[in-house]
């Protein structure tokens, strides 16, 4: 696990401390109820990969200021906003192992208070003085909603190829991890190669991740997922699991789960997590995100070698260690 390597024993609590710090205060407001809320998801935790990434992309380069906090935070901000929205749309009841906000507060609530931390990361992006920060943030979080609509829109979707779900996925979730990378590189002044090798990382790794999540689905439980196994296909999702089981299962596999996206409901997951189960599905998914984990490790070589290089090599691995 991450937390028995040099680095993450050493340093990671102490810059991690630093970013909650500025996401405590930040998340405050004289409007009781965005504060209770803001409080309320930010404890729930969460594995916070993505504002480590943004560390660990500015510290492998020898920055270490109070701005690489700051942004730290931002990218977090942003993230926990995604989420609020998500759950209002989704009607998700469980998140990170506690009841999400929409489900204690309401909607309306839920997706206000989103609006409070999506805004409030803006104005955390402001005080970097920098202009391409702002253009890199404005940029991926315009491509952020893109996903998220794109994902709508193939809801009960059983003709999309795997190359349109990558394109979902590498929108709605890897390019905050290619920002989250993107940021740090820019703070510590890197070279454009540097960049490029650290925004490419981020994108392999959030590519890799959320394969992963679509796997935890159907292979991992809600104790260790923190939300409702089964719920893609609840939701309609048409998922790489999925997608490989229409493509390659049998006439009868493949029409159950068109019937079972088209009709979004929960009571088909016990026989299609039976095909997933019994087919190499999931063994194909877990070596897409071998690949993706590869290419990021890849883009390592072009930085200096050091122990926070060897972390975000470890951070890497650290998605497919997940399904183990």
């Amino acid at each position: 696990m991450l937390e028995n390597l040099p680095y993450f024993q050493r340093h990671l609590p102490a810059d991690m401390a630093k970013v909650n710090e500025v996401v405590n205060q930040a998340v405050q407001s004289d409007v009781a109820l965005i504060s209770q809320i803001g409080n309320y998801i930010i404890s729930a935790g969460g594995k916070r990969l993505r504002p480590v990434i943004t560390i660990l992309a500015g510290k492998v380069l020898g920055y270490d200021d109070p701005k690489l906090y700051s942004l730290a935070a931002m990218v977090e901000f942003i993230h926990t906003s995604t989420l609020l929205h998500d759950d209002v749309v989704d009607e998700s009841e469980l998140r990170r192992g506690r009841a999400t906000a929409n489900n204690l507060f309401g909607n309306a609530a839920a997706v206000l208070v989103g609006d409070f931390l999506y805004t409030r990361a803006f104005q955390l992006m402001v005080g970097s003085g920098s202009m391409k920060i702002l253009e890199v943030m404005a940029d991926a979080t315009n491509i952020i909603a893109e996903g998220e609509v794109m994902q709508l829109m193939n809801i009960g979707n059983t003709d999309i190829t795997e190359a349109e779900y990558v394109q979902v996925i590498q929108y709605k979730t890897a390019k905050l991890f290619e920002a989250a990378a993107q940021v740090g590189a820019i703070l510590a002044g890197a070279d454009a190669g540097q960049e490029q090798a650290l925004k490419d990382y981020g994108m392999y790794v959030g590519t890799a991740f959320q394969i992963i999540d679509d796997v935890l689905d159907y292979s991992g439980d809600t104790e260790e997922t923190g939300k409702n196994v089964g719920d893609d296909l609840a939701e309609g999702k048409p998922t790489l699991p999925l997608i490989y089981l229409m493509q390659n299962g049998s006439e009868t596999v493949a029409a159950d789960v068109r019937n079972a996206l088209e009709n979004a409901d929960r009571s088909y997951f016990e026989k299609i997590h039976a095909y997933v189960k019994d087919s190499d599905a999931l063994a194909y998914c877990v070596t897409e995100a071998r690949k993706a984990v590869d290419n990021a490790v890849a883009c390592l070589e072009k930085l200096p070698q050091n122990e926070v290089s060897d972390a975000l090599r470890a951070l890497a691995e650290e998605s497919l260690a997940r399904v183990s």
